[in-house]
């Protein structure tokens, strides 16, 4: 990963793993600006993106579940979405077929932050995607998506090599394809 490539495709591979790893420390910061700007945490951020997630896929998670993707206990949970629900990022709802069951979405106070702060971004990302043609696309998709699970394979051997308790594994919005 980190050594000299001598041939066009090593030298290429050695740009693309450049590139995504400068692509998750931008943003990253721009993450953390975000949470900064409206006194969350690194934990408040990461369940703040996995209700995102769940709901831009339909399926809005539960407070289990985000317990289980961000691999934390029940307790630890808890206090996550009640501060959270108190900054107005998030509300719990009822599931309307099964009213045991919580669900958390992102509230409007929380969504409207958002789109304020993320929106420019959104567009910058719109105008690149404009760049490429469907095929491209699709071929950017397929790595991205085999990238992530490369990724998340590799989490998750180095958790269960500290020791963590596995609680479940984070959801994969590419699917699996």
């Amino acid at each position: 990963m980190y050594r000299r490539r001598d041939d066009q495709r090593g030298r290429m591979v050695a740009e693309i793993t450049n590139d995504l790893r400068r692509y998750s420390f931008d943003a990253q910061h721009v993450g953390h600006a975000f949470a900064g700007l409206h006194g969350l945490n690194a934990t408040d951020l990461q369940a703040l993106i996995a209700v995102m997630e769940a709901e831009l896929v339909g399926e809005p998670i539960t407070p289990g579940r985000l317990g289980e993707v961000l691999n934390l206990s029940s307790g630890s949970v808890t206090a996550l979405v009640d501060r959270l629900e108190r900054a107005g990022h998030i509300r719990r709802d009822r599931d309307t077929v099964d009213r045991r069951k919580v669900l958390l979405h992102y509230a409007d106070r929380g969504a409207t932050l958002a789109q304020s702060f993320f929106g420019p971004l959104g567009r910058r990302t719109d105008e690149v995607m404009a760049r490429f043609t469907d095929d491209e696309l699709a071929v950017v998709h397929r790595f991205m998506a085999e990238m992530m699970r490369s990724m998340r394979a590799h989490r998750d051997e180095v958790r269960a090599a500290r020791g963590e308790p596995r609680r479940g594994a984070a959801p994969d919005p590419a699917g699996d394809r």
